[in-house]
């Protein structure tokens, strides 16, 4: 064989390991879909705020209880024990002892109060509302994490594929030029290139492996189990085709603002409370009760119904100092709700510039690849030519590994890009995205539970039995 006809040979080998990097990795079993509905499912972070979203609803429930008639009851066992003397016993000592029972009954219900109990309900409510949007908040956090998690599992796995496929390129190209130096077309230098770029492609094979199980112990934690074989990424989901479009869709759908208004809205009714507490209160009253004393024939039982007002007069500067400190709290909260429109604004704003770079980076390392892959061709036919040496063809190779590494890097940037720009548009969420998952209700506790429901009755039983069942989740 001519030494054309055997370098054309090898350098046709090595072209065909080398182009295989480019190719699809086959996988398939895992989808985003998947893996979206499994950590909204899993996650225990979801869990926690759920339960603190139930113990804001109870939050109503007490205040309204403050307009219920209070109704309790005392019962009291006394001995008492005397010694005495009087002019009757000749001054005698006598000892007296008796026991008294009294069971008794008392009720209390609020007529009037300015309207503080009123205002505390309504704020009690706004509280919820903003509750749930944090709850919202929180849903897009997981869901983003997952996103993440999904796309670094993916890179990570492609990277390891195009490793394997470069050390299989290079120990390819190693053997190509032991057999080169055998019949004396190249020297023992391009031996020794080789196996240098062996050694390197080798520790970048190590190192991504490492990447990988970083990614997928990443991914057990956002999405509560192992992963499974990944299916190629469905398509980036529609988002806004603007800047002010974006900002616009954001200040209007963010949770993160629409939960600063509900707080603002419970600052505002915070001072009529602390207003209204100023003010008379008016309440019915009434009792009954039982006393028996054992050791005589005392028995006496008897009721009463009443009417009660009161007012603070002086408390010290205490009433005034909370007037004051939920003003001080509305302004707060007022500020904070304008600081969040310009938070949420710019971070739209700054999602869509990321996502328009991202796809411009995916554009153009698609170019490179294809371009990288053109030019890797040509300086392998020009090195069966002998034009070419074993450095210039290993150069070649680790400039398309490159395009190939970047393209896998890009492609994931844009992905998660886009993911993050339809959550800072207050977009990524389980009923947004339609998963396949059955929906938290957040206001079914809330019904539940709104009319402050007793203990001993049915609904409190029935909540009781709820509660115990997610104790043991």
């Amino acid at each position: 064989m001519s030494g054309t006809g055997f370098r054309r040979k090898v350098m046709t080998g090595i072209t065909t390991v080398m182009l295989a990097v480019s190719g699809p990795v086959a996988a398939q079993a895992d989808n985003l879909a998947n893996v979206l509905a499994d950590a909204y499912k899993n996650s225990g972070l979801l869990e926690q705020n759920r339960a603190l979203l139930r113990a804001a609803d109870e939050d109503v429930a007490v205040a309204v209880a403050a307009l219920r008639p209070i109704v309790s009851w005392a019962a009291d066992l006394s001995r008492s024990s005397s010694r005495y003397a009087t002019s009757s016993t000749f001054f005698t000592p006598r000892d007296s002892a008796s026991t008294t029972v009294s069971v008794g009954l008392s009720a209390s219900l609020l007529l009037f109060d300015g309207g503080a109990s009123k205002g505390q309900i309504e704020a009690a409510k706004e509280t919820v509302l903003a509750t749930r949007q944090a709850l919202v908040g929180v849903e897009q956090n997981v869901l983003l994490q997952a996103v993440d998690a999904y796309t670094s599992l993916r890179t990570q796995s492609e990277t390891v594929a195009l490793r394997q496929n470069n050390v299989r390129v290079i120990s390819e190209e190693l053997r190509a030029a032991k057999d080169r130096f055998d019949v004396g077309e190249v020297t023992r230098t391009d031996v020794a290139q080789a196996e240098a770029r062996l050694a390197e492609a080798q520790a970048a094979l190590a190192q991504a492996q490492g990447d990988y199980q970083g990614a997928r112990e990443y991914f057990i934690a956002a999405v509560g189990r192992n992963p499974g074989a990944m299916q190629a990424s469905p398509p980036a989901p529609a988002t806004a085709t603007s800047i002010e479009g974006a900002k616009a869709l954001a200040v209007k759908n963010h949770p993160d603002i629409l939960q600063a208004q509900h707080q603002v809205a419970a600052a505002d009714l915070a001072v009529v409370v602390t207003r209204a507490s100023m003010g008379p209160q008016v309440s019915l009253t009434g009792s009954y009760g039982i006393e028996e004393t054992f050791d005589s024939t005392a028995f006496s039982k008897g009721g009463s119904v009443g009417i009660e007002m009161s007012q603070p007069i002086y408390y010290g500067g205490r009433l005034s100092a909370a007037n004051r400190q939920a003003i001080a709290r509305r302004d707060s909260a007022r500020a904070a709700l304008r600081l969040s429109s310009i938070s949420v604004a710019q971070n739209a704003a700054t999602a869509f510039a990321n996502l328009q770079v991202a796809r411009a980076a995916r554009v153009s390392s698609e170019r490179q690849v294809r371009f990288a892959t053109v030019a890797f061709r040509g300086v392998r036919e020009e090195a069966t030519l002998g034009a070419r040496t074993t450095l210039d063809v290993l150069n070649a190779e680790q400039e398309l590994l490159n395009a190939n590494a970047n393209l896998i890097t890009s492609r994931a940037n844009e992905y998660l890009a886009s993911y993050s720009l339809l959550a800072n548009l207050g977009l990524l969420t389980a009923d947004h995205l339609n998963l396949n998952v059955t929906r938290y209700d957040p206001a079914a506790y809330y019904n539940q539970v709104k009319n402050a429901p007793a203990l001993l009755s049915a609904q409190g039983q029935k909540l009781d039995r709820v509660l115990r069942g997610i104790g043991k989740e």
